[in-house]
């Protein structure tokens, strides 16, 4: 075997996968990357990493990387390699086109948090200053949108309270809708290490994953709850805690409103949402409430870990709230060891969030309806600014159905595989005159493109990520963009096509900017972040060296404020059609819709998604381990490999969404959040049927190309 050559170089920058943002030594040779080695000085892993950002690098030089920029006509005709002044060109010509025949509100964009703040600032930039309207809209929507909203609603912020060391000091650590050592594994490898030195573990999971039961972590109280009945189990937790007067009357008198608590508990403490009542409706122990509910108010430190699995669901922004109520009643809020923190899946969608991608909302979550707010943008942009909210993206895809919508600049996101109810996606992506996309790779989406725009990694750009603890971290180029020019450079380039004259250097400049506009980043630059490894927000004069632990002496309004959160039963139920409950998730060794983690060697691990089903219910259909069967709900129909398993419970699949060829998101729903329109994807009423016949899919990966010369 021949010996390795010694890498020539190495760049200090941040993973792209998941919303840990772990630090990376990345080695060259010869300018390709060869290796990623941990970065002990990383304050978000100190020194570990996981299967993806250690050996899921190499997709970067695939040879289905697109490296020119294209366009056509029509998307039934073949791509055309064009320069990138003739692909810009044309796609501002026809942006502009539309908005002269169908108004300045039929056109819209959509940033990606595989990209940097700077890139995702930059896209907001440019549908306010250059399409001239607020359809802007993230993949935040259809994860973490109730999050931000929830988190605000109660305390003020929609983001996590803690850094990730906090939970070395946690007494109970309550995991809900998350599975943090495959979704989050370096974080999860932390959160084990504290339950080996004594922590208590709560999870409410419908499954029975590897943070339930595996090596060092194993659940002292595992609620597996029926799909679909989060707000009211985490009801009857706070009906124990009023109820049995578990709650912090201290902290609740000195830092929330004594009325609101009064009438919150006036709801939970109904007979309704005892243990009693609602362990049947649940499937659940009703002592077993009773234990979490008890163990989490005793803490002395409990602190409270969330992910999808609260989220994407029909009352995801109330399944939030409550996880905030419950926080502030047993007063575990505004120190080490404490909190409410959400466990983001990408690793900047935290950025995406904090950003302005939202049509409702500019950078640091402030309002688009607010004169003061927007006359500051206004004096800044040198421009006046639609005081209106524009387009959610779900609303973009309804009115492109209705003719209403013509166009679309998506930057780095894959609706037709990642959005919910693939078919209405497609419908509505193949309804519109024209659809810039700006990728990687030509994904499901970019099958409905008109223009497409050669994007670039994150390995071959500057900028900063923001993470799931509010960490700002330098992103560094490591090697050059294949196509020639960075995300936030075509950005620019579009903007000043559209007639918007615009000039950076550098994406610092960017961060300056984002500086000059958002108190919560105010006192964020290169310079400080370059001295200090990363910086947690708010970062400002009170803060210059940012904030770890939020709400130590106040709430951002002061006082947090107790929400009413009323279980309201999701329309989606199973019956004697569709007799099983489908909920959807991740595996450690892939990422999101696998776009990038397919075309490397992680495919070793997972090569394909996998539907997960109990054996009761498996043998009652005559499906063994390995058959191909159909999963077909009310809203289509998909094809996959059956696996018997004892981590769901009877009546409940689970499958991943890794794979194109599984068209997961052909079978959910359009049903989503009554106040985000995040969508439910944990809840699908499916049948599943053994069929004979396998369904021929294509390879999932190939080899890496050679270096460029």
């Amino acid at each position: 075997m021949p010996i390795p050559r010694k890498p020539d170089g190495s760049v200090t920058t941040t993973c792209a996968y998941c919303g840990v943002g772990c630090g990376f030594r990345a080695e060259t040779l010869e300018g390709r990357v060869v290796r990623m080695i941990p970065w002990k000085e990383g304050k978000a892993n100190h020194g570990h990493s996981c299967v993806k950002g250690r050996f899921a690098f190499d997709y970067y030089l695939h040879p289905d990387r697109v490296r020119a920029p294209m366009i056509r006509a029509s998307i039934h005709d073949p791509w055309r390699e064009v320069s990138w002044d003739e692909a810009i060109t044309h796609a501002a010509a026809e942006l502009q086109r539309i908005q002269a025949a169908h108004g300045r509100g039929s056109v819209g964009a959509v940033s990606s948090s595989r990209c940097t703040n700077e890139e995702i600032f930059l896209m907001q930039k440019f549908a306010r200053v250059a399409l001239r309207n607020n359809n802007i809209d993230n993949c935040s929507r259809i994860c973490h949108s109730p999050t931000q909203f929830g988190l605000s609603a109660t305390l003020g912020a929609g983001a996590a309270s803690q850094h990730f060391d906090s939970i070395l000091q946690a007494d109970v650590i309550l995991v809900v809708g998350a599975n943090p050592t495959e979704g989050h594994p370096v974080f999860g490898s932390m959160m084990k290490r504290r339950i080996r030195e004594g922590a208590r573990l709560i999870v409410i999971d419908p499954r029975r994953t590897e943070t339930v039961d595996s090596p060092h972590c194993r659940a002292d109280v595992h609620l597996a709850l029926r799909p679909g009945t989060n707000v009211l189990v985490l009801d009857s937790i706070a009906h124990v805690v009023v109820c049995e007067k578990l709650y912090h009357e201290a902290f609740i008198r000195e830092r929330c409103h004594w009325h609101e608590f009064e009438q919150w508990m006036a709801l939970v403490g109904d007979a309704r949402y005892s243990p009693e009542a609602v362990g049947p409706e649940a499937s659940l122990d009703p002592e077993d409430i009773r234990r979490a509910a008890r163990l989490y108010a005793a803490g002395p430190r409990s602190t409270i870990y969330y992910g999808l699995g609260v989220t994407e669901h029909s009352q995801g922004s109330t399944g939030v709230m409550c996880l905030g109520n419950l926080a502030l009643a047993c007063g575990m809020l505004g120190r080490e060891g404490v909190g409410v923190n959400p466990l983001r899946g990408q690793g900047n969608v935290q950025g995406g969030s904090c950003l302005g991608s939202w049509p409702h909302m500019f950078s640091g979550y402030r309002f688009v309806t607010d004169d003061a707010v927007r006359a500051s943008f206004e004096h800044d942009w040198g421009l006046s600014l639609d005081p209106e909210p524009g387009l959610r993206l779900p609303n973009m895809f309804d009115a492109a159905l209705a003719g209403s919508f013509k166009g679309m600049y998506i930057q780095g996101e894959d609706p037709v595989q990642s959005d919910p109810n693939q078919n209405h996606i497609m419908a509505a992506m193949a309804n519109m005159e024209c659809v810039i996309v700006q990728d990687l790779f030509l994904t499901e989406t970019a099958k409905f493109a008109h223009v497409f725009l050669p994007g670039s990694s994150s390995l071959e750009k500057n900028g900063t990520f923001t993470n799931a603890e509010r960490r700002v971290s330098m992103v560094r180029k490591v090697a050059q963009p294949l196509a020639g020019l960075e995300d936030w450079q075509i950005t620019v380039r579009m903007i000043n096509a559209m007639g918007y004259p615009l000039h950076y250097d550098h994406p610092s400049q960017v961060l300056d900017e984002i500086a000059r506009l958002s108190p919560a980043y105010q006192g964020m630059s290169f310079a400080l972040i370059e001295r200090l490894g990363s910086v947690q927000w708010p970062c400002n004069p009170e803060a210059p060296q940012g904030t770890e632990v939020l709400h130590t002496k106040a709430f951002p309004r002061g006082r947090a404020n107790f929400m009413l959160t009323g279980y309201v039963a999701t329309t989606e139920r199973a019956d004697e059609r569709y007799p099983l409950l489908l909920t959807t998730g991740r595996i450690l060794s892939q990422y999101n819709v696998g776009t990038q983690t397919r075309r490397t060697g992680n495919v070793a691990w997972c090569g394909e998604d996998l539907l997960e089903i109990h054996q009761a219910d498996a043998h009652t259909r005559g499906i063994g381990e390995g058959d191909w069967v159909s999963v077909s709900s009310r809203y289509g129909a998909t094809r996959l490999r059956a696996r018997i398993s004892e981590r769901v419970s009877p009546g409940v699949v689970y499958t991943t969404f890794h794979f194109a060829q599984t068209k997961a998101n052909a079978i959910t729903s359009d049903l989503s959040d009554w106040a985000t329109n995040c969508p439910e994807y944990k809840v699908t009423a499916v049948e599943v049927a053994r069929v004979q016949a396998p369904v021929v899919t294509e390879p999932a990966v190939r080899e890496p190309a050679e270096a460029p010369a």
